[in-house]
């Protein structure tokens, strides 16, 4: 699903007040139209969440009765049955990156961890574990990834030599 935003300029509206946004991916439902809120700049805007890689025909009712289409539409279809052109809005596929990022999001709320209620005690202990764990950690893997130096080699012990002495032959 993809977020898309549907705009409509302030000068479309004429006398209109409001308008809702109607389409393929609301039947054209009146009950079910998507009402579009003034944005700062004037416009009016409404925010869908489209399945990606489909087309929606849509069109925007004002609050006077008068069908607009959108502006800034990708494209325009005509509609035989009623002798309308709609607009149309292809929706995206999704790319890779956004599927990567997408699991991502899943995977981090899996495994972020949930707060619970506990006394503040509690909450307060768990960071300094956290941290000495961390500490811990850290110092092994500086330990395994220092450079290591090969052990110095033993040095022969010098042994004490007795001063030479002349050994007198016997006869």
């Amino acid at each position: 699903m993809k977020k898309i935003t549907f705009t409509l300029p302030a000068e479309a509206l004429g006398n209109a007040t409001g308008a809702i946004l109607l389409g393929d991916f609301n039947d054209w439902n009146f009950d079910k139209g998507i009402s579009l809120s003034v944005q700062p700049d004037g416009t009016l805007a409404a925010s869908v969440e489209l399945e990606a890689g489909k087309s929606y025909q849509y069109r925007f009712l004002l609050s006077d009765g008068t069908w607009v289409n959108d502006w800034a539409a990708q494209q325009y279809v005509h509609d035989a049955a009623f002798g309308v052109e709609n607009s149309l809005v292809i929706v995206p596929t999704e790319t890779i990156v956004d599927k990567v990022a997408n699991i991502a999001k899943k995977v981090e709320a899996a495994v972020a961890p949930k707060e619970e209620k506990e006394p503040a005690k509690a909450k307060t202990a768990a960071p300094k574990v956290k941290k000495e764990k961390v500490a811990t950690v850290a110092k092994k893997v500086k330990a395994e990834t220092a450079p290591k130096e090969e052990p110095a080699k033993p040095q022969k012990e010098a042994k004490a030599v007795a001063p030479a002495t002349k050994k007198k032959k016997l006869k």
